[in-house]
């Protein structure tokens, strides 16, 4: 362990996805653990572009023991007993939500994790066609939030946040515990919610503070609100640069041995023979964090919580996680009509939701494609 993690270790600092879960021998630690603490998918670099390997204080998700030799009985009565412990765990919800700040342009919401489906073309009542891109959210709860006076303590803070954002970490589909270890456990236990299959954080101001165990849904956008969403893009792997630059290469014929694909002279001569930095040059394509700002949600699927978001080349492939989020484009907030704040509860609605919500300019096949007017004689 590097100085600087001791460090923190030493002032009683708990860093991404750790807790102190050799406290209970149970299978879930009831009590909430009291440590400040940053959580979240944060990018370890090590110098490099990329990297695969977790840090020394990453606590390991999958559990060190299997449960192979279990029999279907005593399968069954772990998963009981798994059922008891949560319905004997009390919610933070049940001490009521907490205030609602009220929202302004510089506000900063949290987002939801959801998952890419695929693409679907559109038309709109004047007939023109476009693609959108169907992002489902699954299963998402607030795991915990964390004031702006702790993150400005906590490992991964950037200096230009300032104290101007907290933290709030969010969880997509909740599975069984026993696919993970004890410690990824653990770090339910403040909002009483089964483990996530994906965690992730977002930065909030003060006044969007959302409660944890508060579940996430559709219904936190509306219909034309503009969004920005995040994920990473599909990994190629190790390519060449006329896969990875688009380099015409060598000639196919006249002489060319086995270089038909190579790139050429890398370098010149003279005082700048030398590689140049930035060199275009084969190597790793893909696994890059990407980001599209200004996407626009032109139709909402309420009874599967889809997304219909702006565009068909949104970063990852299918089956992705994808992180979406109110836009930071200044000229594309919608002043007129904010947002709920923090999120859409169950009060704020205005009766039964209908299955779907379509954008004003989107045609909808229940209508007729074909208008007459009668003439006026």
């Amino acid at each position: 362990m590097s100085a600087p993690v001791k460090a923190w270790v030493s002032q009683g600092l708990v860093f991404l996805r750790s807790a102190n879960c050799g406290l209970d021998k149970g299978l879930l630690n009831r009590k909430a653990n009291n440590f400040p603490r940053a959580l979240g998918n944060h990018q370890i670099t090590r110098g490099r572009k990329r990297s695969t390997r977790h840090p020394s204080w990453f606590v390991p998700q999958q559990p060190s023991e299997t449960d192979e030799d279990l029999t279907a009985e005593n399968q069954e009565y772990i998963s009981e007993l798994v059922q008891a412990r949560y319905a004997q765990q009390k919610s933070p919800l049940k001490d009521g939500p907490w205030e609602r700040g009220v929202w302004t342009r510089s506000t900063r919401r949290t987002g939801v994790l959801a998952l890419k489906i695929g693409v679907l073309p559109q038309w709109t009542k004047e007939g023109h066609k476009f693609y959108t891109t169907l992002l489902q959210v699954l299963d998402n709860h607030v795991i915990r939030y964390n004031p702006p006076e702790v993150v400005r303590n906590s490992f991964g803070w950037q200096p230009y946040w300032g104290t101007k954002y907290g933290i709030v970490v969010v969880g997509a589909l909740s599975c069984d515990p026993h696919e993970f270890s004890k410690e990824y456990n653990n770090l339910f236990s403040e909002a009483c919610v089964p483990p996530k299959r994906r965690l992730t954080r977002f930065l909030v101001t003060p006044e969007a503070a959302i409660q944890p165990g508060t579940p996430l849904n559709a219904t936190h956008y509306r219909v034309g609100d503009v969004v920005d969403v995040q994920a990473k893009t599909i990994d190629h792997g190790f390519q060449g640069v006329i896969k990875r630059w688009g380099m015409k290469g060598m000639p196919k014929t006249h002489g060319t041995t086995k270089s038909h694909r190579k790139m050429g002279s890398a370098a010149g001569t003279g005082t700048k023979g030398s590689i140049w930095k930035g060199k275009r040059m084969p190597g790793h394509m893909g696994a890059d964090w990407r980001a599209l700002r200004g996407l626009t949600i032109h139709r909402i699927n309420y009874r599967y919580n889809v997304l219909y978001v702006t565009g068909p080349c949104l970063p990852g492939p299918n089956h992705a996680y994808v992180r979406v989020m109110d836009t930071v484009l200044p000229r594309r907030k919608n002043s007129d009509s904010p947002p709920l704040m923090p999120t859409c509860y169950p009060e704020d609605l205005e009766g039964p939701l209908p299955e779907e919500a379509f954008h004003d300019d989107l045609f909808q096949f229940t209508e007729p494609s074909i208008a007459y007017k009668e003439d006026k004689k």
